[in-house]
């Protein structure tokens, strides 16, 4: 056996077989014959000798110089809409955690620095300009240094917009790589603010805005579909809705030798919606081969949607990290050291895709008739970066170990997902709690139950030691001692329900509404509200001459359903609100008259669709409203 030791070109031949150990055979700089052009190839020498450097047998001196390891991460971030400085703190902290771990890569969820649900406000310059400062402030922070943060952000580009990533390392931005397939189905709309970039493997000159070219001292940058080239591997971009097509960038990238695939999604919750996604990454690498990072939003930005985070890690088929799918952390940061040469041997053992991506005909006898695939298979412009994701002396780095991707049962996502949704209402809207009108159903019970859970999350949050949740809750108690450790108390804090009989209602729906309160620990009204209806049929009949019935009575359908509206927890607002205008103040003996917590109903409606407003769904027991504070 013999062993070439210069790290460009060294092999171990054994029997007769070669394996390579150079990071650039094949790769940046490489021939493809495991020599650099015009390098000669130095005289072989004993495996016993030692290196002078190290004092290590030369096999491995050289192995740990190579450099295969490499550590990367992904995050989830729990961005707010139009919260640039919010915003520019969290993606900083993500940066700082994933350094501390030994990233030398960072990917960040799609459009972080503005927040993904900006909607119309895209169409505004200021959103374009503030995205730009912050990207300035991103720039020339020393967090950032030596290490490779791919943050998403709106970019103008010949007056035509669109959603992209800013990849950049130490002040230099080394691409803009814009969304190729937008999403516009369901709760999507992105056609509506962005326009998909449409040339395929190509790129042009976008030049910086001149706040930009200040720090660093760039004219332009590419912008376009391209990788990027370093020292040890290749790195390719997919942003959120790529991966859902049906001809994804990391099929051709990875024929084209990109080993390590990045995915920036903003993907909201949906039921059983993780199984897709896990799903979707793994086939991905099965097939191909490959690192496949991908991060996401989490939490409420300021709509209707909850992005419920799952980010991770894969290779080759197999999970590597696991992200939570519903958790309380602002900041989520997911790594994993792993072995390029994994990526390298587990593709080369796949002669389908060997024959996919080779780059002129294929003869083999077995194959005859068979045309080649590699006219399908156009490069990528690369994008050389003079900086490498491993490190000389990783010999003895550990590599992170697969795990088996752990699951929520369809009953734990439904208490989960919107009840981390309350909670991001609640604390971004500074308000003190809920009034939920109970009427011992099914709409309201459930209702309750999911500000009981958002509960129940808060105190396990505080006990592992959240402090920016503890904060939160102190706020919203208006208590700056206080620690929530029962759920049933904190709930009993920041959730009023009533129930408000009339004529028509039963003992049995009064006493099943007072029996969950009781469990979850709401602190519980029951009053009568005959003064209030009969005050609405008075009005109606003094105008219209006529008293409405319900069907059952001789009345019509359409009587029946103006009853409905009308009926206890039905009524107006208004009517709500003159109610309980006091109520509040009792609880909370803290406030002074100047800040009394009137209860506001109707902000959010949990029950019935509002594509309905017909239905008395549109306002009803099951919708719950925040207790805020007015002025008296």
């Amino acid at each position: 056996m013999i062993y070439y030791p210069d790290v460009s070109s060294s092999c171990v031949i054994a029997g007769g077989n070669t394996m390579s150990l150079c990071p650039f055979v094949d790769g940046p700089g490489g021939t493809g014959r495991g020599n650099p052009e015009g390098h000669k190839t130095p005289p072989p020498v004993s495996l016993g000798q030692r290196d002078p450097l190290s004092g290590r047998p030369f096999a491995q001196a050289t192995a740990a110089r190579m450099g295969r390891k490499v550590t990367v991460a992904t995050c989830a971030l729990n961005q707010w809409a139009l919260d640039f400085e919010g915003n520019l703190q969290r993606i900083l902290k993500s940066i700082e955690i994933a350094k501390h771990k030994g990233a030398r890569y960072r990917l960040g969820p799609e459009l972080e620095i503005c927040g993904y649900g900006c909607w119309d406000h895209y169409y505004e310059s200021d959103t374009l300009l503030h995205s730009l400062q912050v990207l300035a402030a991103l720039l020339e922070s020393p967090v950032t240094q030596d290490i490779i943060c791919d943050v998403g952000m709106p970019i103008m580009h010949r007056n035509v917009r669109y959603n992209c990533r800013v990849i950049f390392l130490n002040r230099k931005i080394l691409l803009i790589r814009p969304k190729m397939a937008l999403a516009n189905e369901g709760n999507y709309r992105e056609l509506r603010w962005f326009t998909p970039w449409s040339r395929s493997r190509q790129t042009e000159d976008y030049f910086l805005p001149r706040m930009i070219q200040d720090l660093t001292k760039q004219e332009t940058v590419p912008f376009g579909d391209a990788v990027l080239s370093t020292r040890d591997t290749c790195i390719g971009s997919e942003v959120c809705e790529e991966l859902w097509t049906p001809r994804s960038p990391h099929v051709d990238m990875g024929l084209d030798g990109v080993e390590i695939f990045t995915n920036a999604s903003g993907s909201h919750h949906v039921l059983r919606k993780a199984h897709a996604r896990v799903d979707l990454v793994t086939m991905a690498t099965t097939k191909n081969g490959g690192i496949y990072l991908l991060a996401n939003q989490k939490g409420c930005d300021g709509d209707r949607l909850y992005y419920d985070g799952c980010a991770l890690i894969a290779m080759n088929g197999s999970i590597f990290a696991q992200g939570s799918q519903f958790s309380l952390d602002d900041v989520e940061v997911l790594t994993a050291t792993l072995d390029l040469e994994d990526v390298r041997s587990y593709r080369a053992e796949i002669s389908s895709r060997n024959l996919a991506s080779s780059q002129g005909p294929v003869r083999v006898p077995a194959l005859r008739g068979c045309p080649s695939q590699a006219s399908k298979v156009s490069p990528y412009p690369r994008v050389k970066v003079d900086f490498a994701l491993s490190c000389h002396e990783d010999l003895l780095e550990p590599l992170s170990e697969p795990v088996e991707w752990k699951y929520h049962s369809p009953a734990e996502e439904i208490s989960l997902g919107p009840a981390c949704w309350l909670w991001d209402f609640l604390r971004r809207s500074q308000q003190a709690g809920f009034f939920l009108p109970l009427s011992g159903g099914v709409d309201s019970g459930a209702t309750a139950c999911l500000v009981y859970s958002m509960c129940h999350q808060v105190c396990e949050a505080v006990k592992h030691g959240n402090q920016e949740v503890l904060a939160d809750v102190r706020t919203i108690v208006n208590q700056t001692s206080y620690t929530p450790q029962d759920p049933r108390e904190l709930c009993g804090r920041v959730l009023t329900t009533c129930y408000m009989a009339s004529e028509n209602s039963s003992q049995e729906t009064c006493s099943r509404a007072g029996d969950l309160a009781q469990q979850i620990g709401s602190r519980h009204i029951g009053l009568n509200i005959d003064p209030a209806v009969k005050a609405v049929m008075g009005i109606f009949s003094l105008v219209t001459g006529k008293s409405p019935v319900f069907a059952a009575h001789g009345g019509s359908s359409r009587e029946s359903l103006a009853l409905q509206n009308v009926q206890p927890p039905r009524l107006p607002d208004q009517v709500r609100l003159l109610q309980r205008r006091r109520q509040p103040h009792r609880r909370d003996q803290q406030d002074g008259p100047e800040s009394l917590r009137p209860a506001l109903h109707g902000a959010l409606r949990a029950s019935r669709p509002a594509e309905h407003p017909g239905s008395a769904g549109h306002c009803r027991a099951g919708a719950l409203g925040p207790w805020t504070r007015v002025p008296d």
